[in-house]
């Protein structure tokens, strides 16, 4: 056969091929079952095969470059343009296949099993957290019915519920009382299962050395650490730390036109969840700058007095993520430059 390019649109049980010869020419359209995929992909010559970066995407990559491939996942907006006629499952395959060919496309780098089960992690806690937010606004709005209103945050929230409970002269009527005693008893819960999932991110962070030396970096803890490590193969797959930070959406978004360079807002693309933890990790710093003297704080201050709090965090956001690169990619630990004047 004289395949060189092989597109797969991904599903649960059915898959659909198409394949291109070295001229871009159509010579394979199948629909295939789960159970004989990789039989066939097996006999072929060893060629580059594309698929959406989905779910099941990494399992199959995995399991094609085992045999000799060359594979190429690729975001799904890409593959778009090159879809002729009506969405379905033959004209996605062979979109895939045109857009996997093309030279100055970016892939999605392949994780490993050790990756994605430390990505299971933050994605179970992920959804805890957001499992716990959606109860204590469900507790505030339902107390505030009784006129019981509660502090912002989630730690007054916390605090306040117990002694609700416990204040038989509030005007709580006992079936509310007893539903929200149910809803305190499920946050207690999670509360404990997010502990519990923080203890082993933790661990992986003393275990893993990269994660260890990003920690050296302000503003850089272990559920920043570890989800970079889990992330990010290779940090060769970068050209220097901006192509980094733009991954993660930090840069700003440009629009020039005739010579005139315009410079909006950052462009928020990427990994949304990486770029949210490195940004709580600069609010940390900056909420902590007090009178300290070394060059990034000092430079801080003046930020936030120039551009703004917001600005500066981000700004400290992306500056921590091209650091991460750095790191990654020379292997040192952070260092903590001084101030000019006391630079010898």
């Amino acid at each position: 056969m004289n395949i060189t390019t092989v597109g797969i649109d991904l599903a649960k049980t059915s898959f659909s091929l198409a394949g291109m010869d070295k001229h871009g020419k159509i010579v394979l359209r199948k629909t295939l079952p789960r159970s004989r995929l990789l039989p066939f992909i097996a006999q072929l010559p060893p060629c580059l095969i594309g698929m959406e970066a989905c779910s099941g995407a990494h399992h199959w990559g995995r399991e094609f470059r085992r045999l000799g491939h060359q594979v190429g996942l690729i975001a799904v907006k890409f593959v778009e343009p090159y879809r002729k006629g009506s969405k379905n499952d033959n004209n996605d395959a062979e979109a895939i296949c045109e857009a996997v060919r093309r030279p100055n496309l970016h892939f999605v780098p392949i994780k490993t099993i050790e990756q994605q089960a430390l990505l299971c992690v933050h994605r179970v806690r992920q959804a805890l957290v957001w499992d716990r937010t959606r109860l204590l606004n469900q507790l505030r709005g339902l107390l505030s019915e009784f006129g019981i209103v509660m502090a912002k945050g989630r730690y007054p929230a916390q605090h306040v519920i117990p002694t609700v409970l416990e204040d038989a002269g509030n005007g709580l009527p006992m079936i509310a009382r007893r539903t929200i005693e149910q809803l305190w008893q499920r946050l207690q819960s999670i509360n404990a299962d997010i502990a519990g999932y923080d203890r082993e991110l933790v661990q992986q962070a003393k275990e893993d050395e990269r994660a260890k030396r990003l920690m050296t970096i302000p503003g850089v803890g272990e559920l920043t650490a570890t989800g970079v490590i889990a992330s990010v193969p290779d940090s060769g797959l970068f050209r220097d730390g901006r192509q980094f930070a733009a991954w993660l959406g930090l840069v700003p978004r440009q629009y020039t036109t005739g010579n005139k360079i315009r410079l909006g807002r950052i462009t928020k693309k990427g990994d949304q969840y990486l770029r949210t933890c490195l940004v709580h990790g600069a609010r940390a710093v900056v909420a902590s700058l007090g009178m300290k003297q070394d060059y990034v704080s000092c430079w801080l201050r003046a930020l936030i007095e120039r551009r703004g709090y917001l600005r500066a965090v981000v700004a400290l956001a992306a500056r921590n993520a091209r650091l991460i690169w750095t790191l990654l990619h020379k292997g040192e630990d952070f260092r903590v430059m001084p101030m000019a004047g006391s630079m010898k």
